[in-house]
């Protein structure tokens, strides 16, 4: 990375403006031009100095980061990362989400010892991350006007595949929002998703998809069964993988083994013991992400005869996870968000 990424900092603390500047300058790559204390001057801030990034704070006086990322959204999108103290049921954190944050990063409550700058590398990856978005794909499932349309017509024909599991990351809660909601409650194949998200949050964030679905969606828990119609989503923190029992049933098993993956849970861990127990009925998702998580997963499905198919770059947050996957030459199909769940409605 040759560019400089410029960052506007909004808290409405001083301390804190001043440490998050000094954990970003780490950073060579980066550069703190401008530090707001609440959403008001933020928005100004913004439309004089064009930043690249913005990391923001939620609670603050006047104007918080909710309403700010809102009202800038509705300006002009920039890419914002939050960093902020979210209340126990972590629905400040999807919130801001839903408004339009790229990522979010737990601050810690100890501001006054070094624990702070624990965040600094992650804090400093996700600014360099979010520089990379791509706001127009981001709009596309964040903005108004993205109630999906549901595949009226079901494709005839033999079913192809007997599980579909899809890994995401970055843009993520926003693309299952558009995606999951259009498959209807009668879909004949159960779904196993890993989403990249800090810990706490993927039980909330599985209950509010739930809400938008036809599907039963939850958070997967040790043991599940697997069953046509329910989505069972990756606990952050730990590792989602399938299990065949002896009476034939699949049942999820959830652990913190392995450990040199990047992420837990890892879409590799997952796709792999899919592509195991169902073989070349599996369809593996890649859809918007940093890094290549899933490209060795996918391997491992095209290697038992199953399907791969990849979210198109038009529509991606960040083409990181797919294109990885693409230029391995594992991806069988590449289709835009909108027009994903059709796709896998043609094969199951």
């Amino acid at each position: 990375m040759d560019k400089i990424i410029r960052v506007v900092v909004v808290d409405d603390s001083s301390y804190v403006r001043k440490v998050i500047k000094q954990m970003l300058s780490r950073s060579p790559f980066i550069d703190v031009i401008g530090a707001a204390r609440d959403g008001v001057e933020a928005l100004e801030m913004v439309e004089t100095l064009n930043p690249d990034v913005v990391v923001s704070d939620l609670i603050m006086p006047r104007m918080d980061g909710i309403a700010f990322l809102r009202e800038q959204m509705a300006r002009k999108p920039v890419p914002v990362v939050v960093v902020s103290i979210t209340n126990e049921g972590g629905e400040l954190a999807l919130a801001a989400l839903d408004a339009g944050a790229i990522d979010f990063i737990q601050k810690p409550t100890a501001l006054a010892t070094e624990k702070i700058f624990e965040v600094s590398d992650e804090l400093i990856q996700k600014v360099k991350a979010a520089s990379t978005v791509s706001m127009k794909a981001h709009t596309l499932v964040t903005g108004p006007g993205t109630e999906a349309v549901r595949p009226s017509v079901r494709a005839a024909g033999e079913r192809l595949v007997d599980i579909v599991v899809i890994g995401i990351s970055t843009g993520g809660p926003q693309a299952l929002k558009y995606l999951i909601p259009q498959f209807p409650a009668d879909f004949s194949v159960p779904i196993a998703v890993v989403l990249h998200m800090p810990v706490g949050y993927t039980e909330l964030y599985a209950r509010k998809l739930n809400e938008l679905s036809q599907l039963d969606v939850r958070e997967a828990q040790e043991g599940d069964r697997l069953t046509p119609g329910v989505l069972l989503l990756a606990a952050a923190g730990r590792h989602l993988s399938l299990q065949r029992q002896d009476n034939g049933t699949v049942t999820t098993h959830l652990d913190t083994r392995p450990f040199d993956t990047p992420h837990r849970p890892s879409v590799d861990v997952l796709f792999q013991s899919t592509s195991e127990i169902y073989r070349n009925r599996t369809l593996g998702v890649v859809m918007t992400g940093m890094g290549s998580d899933g490209k060795q997963g996918s391997a491992w499905i095209k290697a038992q005869g199953g399907l791969v198919y990849t979210e198109a770059e038009e529509t991606c947050v960040v083409y990181g996870m797919p294109r990885s996957v693409v230029e391995a030459g594992l991806s069988d199909r590449s289709e835009p968000l909108d027009r994903i769940a059709r796709a896998i409605m043609e094969v199951v």
